[in-house]
């Protein structure tokens, strides 16, 4: 049976033949689909990534006729062994094979528990909020579990992932909950949703775990990602929870939200929520910003660009440069919510799939704080810079 396969180095014409430029696909074996499609696969171009199901008869015909002929490197794993397709230059396909241990294929196959038996053999199962064993149908159906409850071992990290963000929710809500009247809703907006692994499962917690009526939207600019996410939600008959495609700066919701959550909002779209949270008075903000850009750019366009030469050191390197930049503008971001009358924490999360940004900003606003202008600030006048969360509206 075929556990995986993934396909990279595509030809020049890969667009004719397949429709799209992908850049790469990975297909998986899914153990939430039906019998008549089993497989998910994902489809990656230079900006967008598509999704779809496919039958095994699918699967194995798009093997024959795109490994070492469309993409020139093509992996594909059973449970006896590892197969890899290679073409060179002039277009002859070799063809590499090796056994794989019967761990490994459980790994490879995305079934087995083998991570998760590890864990527990050596006594360290942690007592997730979500916790192994019992089916959870919106982490069944996204490919984290198996039907019976049993986390899938390539989606740990993701499954610890989700369990560590509704920890960071869970200290929250009882600030926010007690803004709140008997059996109003939480209404949360969550910008730059993706896949919304952690929308459902915030959803979860309140409504299944906490027993709290709630009200939440996500929002992105891919429209097969919202379609995807909203057909979750259907097939789930899941109550108070949406998704629409939107731009973030662009963004005014029928009813203010309670909680803002922006996760790898790319640059200034962090700021944008962040302000929109702040206008509408949330009570609780969790971001973690992605690709801080501005800051950096605006320091490389100014030929002197620092005040202050004790900070000129940390501009000389590109790469500390953009590091030190994109430190700055989270620095701005959480003195920004401060001013705005929020207690700002800053908090590593757990994050290796999307970014290697782990941090997260989770800003929860004090009763009765008084609001103090922001518009100039003594970091950003020494290295010369005006990024999107100084700038007023």
């Amino acid at each position: 049976m075929i556990y995986s396969v993934s396909f990279s180095k595509p030809v020049s014409n890969v667009e004719e033949i397949l429709g799209k430029a992908y850049k790469k696909i990975k297909i998986r074996i899914d153990t939430a689909s039906s019998l008549e499609a089993k497989y998910f696969c994902e489809m990656f171009t230079e900006k967008q990534v598509f999704h779809k199901k496919m039958t095994e008869a699918e699967v194995t015909g798009f093997i024959e006729n795109h490994a070492g002929i469309t993409f020139k490197n093509a992996v594909l794993r059973t449970e006896e062994k590892e197969i890899t397709y290679l073409a060179n230059k002039k277009g002859k396909i070799t063809k590499l094979e090796k056994a794989v241990k019967a761990e490994n294929s459980q790994k490879t196959a995305g079934f087995g528990g083998t991570v998760t038996e590890r864990l527990l053999s050596a006594g360290k199962k942690k007592n997730y909020i979500i916790s192994e064993g019992r089916p959870v149908p919106f982490l069944v159906m996204t490919g984290v579990m198996t039907p019976e409850g049993k986390v899938i071992s390539s989606k740990y990290d993701k499954f610890r992932q989700i369990n560590r963000f509704l920890e960071f929710i869970n200290d929250v809500l009882p600030e926010v909950i007690k803004t709140k009247k008997e059996g109003e809703p939480v209404r949360i907006a969550d910008f730059g949703c993706g896949k919304s692994y952690l929308t459902f499962a915030v959803h979860y917690l309140l409504t299944e775990i906490k027993n709290v009526p709630c009200e939440i939207e996500g929002l992105d600019l891919k429209k097969d990602v919202i379609d995807y996410c909203n057909k979750i939600a259907s097939d789930l008959k899941l109550e108070g929870i949406r998704f629409s495609t939107g731009d973030i700066s662009a963004y005014s919701g029928e009813k203010a939200p309670d909680i803002v959550i922006t996760l790898h909002a790319c640059d200034t779209a962090t700021d944008f929520a962040l302000k929109y949270a702040v206008s509408k008075n949330a009570k609780a903000i969790l971001s973690v910003p992605c690709c801080q850009h501005e800051v950096n750019t605006q320091i490389q366009k100014k030929e002197n660009p620092v005040k202050d030469d004790a900070l000129s050191p940390l501009l000389k390197w590109g790469i500390i440069r953009e590091k030190f930049s994109s430190l700055v503008t989270d620095v701005l971001r959480g003195e920004y919510l401060e001013s705005q009358g929020y207690s700002v924490q800053m908090l590593e999360f757990i994050d290796m799939e999307h970014t290697p940004k782990n941090i997260l900003i989770r800003a929860v606003k004090r009763e009765n704080a008084v609001k103090k202008d922001f518009e100039n600030n003594v970091l950003a006048d020494a290295l010369g810079v005006k990024p999107e969360i100084l700038k007023k509206d």
